[in-house]
């Protein structure tokens, strides 16, 4: 059966029915915890962006997208793959349900992001693929880590797994395109389109490279700022009050 072909139409006996509604819920409360999954990482991930706003007067994070599958798209997966309507088997095999994609400005910064993520008591690192380091073959580049991070649930924590995809505006932009093109022709790109993205997947890379040694020049040659809460001069007359007390 193809991802598109419709199931032939046929009467379901009460039993089958009855089977069908379990699934449905099943799957319904897994999608669920995806959901919260990505909840639970994007208030990490905001809570560090501000962090570093607060710390270090920069912030490394450009934008953020996530998305859950939809239950159709998932469930081609799972015939794809041939893998049985085990919820447990699928949540241990897929694991882009949940997907979280982080642009950062610079190459640094995705690395930055990724180990700030990352050395959390809670998040457990399940694989990472550098192909910022490793480029796949038509000039793809990203950091892909699978992490399983607990949701807190009213059985206890439940273990959920999320992809985030770590990568540039450039690399966001070329995959994009990438993907765009890709579509339009069903997978059978003319050769000639798919040497064009290579060539333009290395000039996507040397403007990475480009505009990370002008931040560099810029970043380091500019006055450190003081970011933080805005005190006005009450609130600063204040502190100073309390601070002279404790002299």
């Amino acid at each position: 059966m193809t991802e598109r072909q419709q199931l032939p139409d046929m009467a379901l006996t009460p039993n089958q029915v009855a089977s069908v509604r379990s699934l449905r819920h099943d799957f319904s409360l897994l999608l669920m915890q995806h959901r919260f999954v990505i909840d639970e990482l994007l208030t990490k991930i905001s809570i560090l962006r501000e962090e570093s706003f607060h710390t270090h007067s920069y912030n490394p994070i450009e934008h953020i997208t996530s998305r859950v599958k939809s239950p159709q798209s998932l469930l081609e997966k799972v015939n794809r793959r041939q893998l049985p309507l085990d919820v447990a088997t699928i949540r241990s095999k897929i694991t882009d349900i949940a997907g979280i994609r982080i642009t950062c400005s610079f190459i640094a910064d995705t690395y930055h992001v990724l180990d700030m993520l990352t050395s959390q008591d809670d998040v457990r690192i399940v694989e990472i693929k550098d192909y910022i380091a490793n480029p796949k073959p038509n000039g793809y580049k990203s950091l892909h880590a699978i992490l399983e991070v607990p949701v807190f649930l009213n059985g206890g924590p439940t273990p959920v797994i999320c992809e985030v995809q770590i990568r540039t505006i450039a690399m966001d932009f070329w995959a994009s395109l990438e993907h765009k093109i890709h579509y339009k022709f069903s997978g059978e790109v003319p050769e000639r389109l798919i040497e064009e993205l290579t060539q333009t997947a290395e000039v996507a890379s040397q403007l990475d490279r480009r505009m990370e040694q002008l931040h560099a020049e810029v970043h380091d040659s500019e006055p450190r700022s003081t970011a933080g809460e805005d005190f006005d001069e009450e609130a600063m007359r204040i502190l100073w009050e309390l601070s002279s007390r404790q002299e």
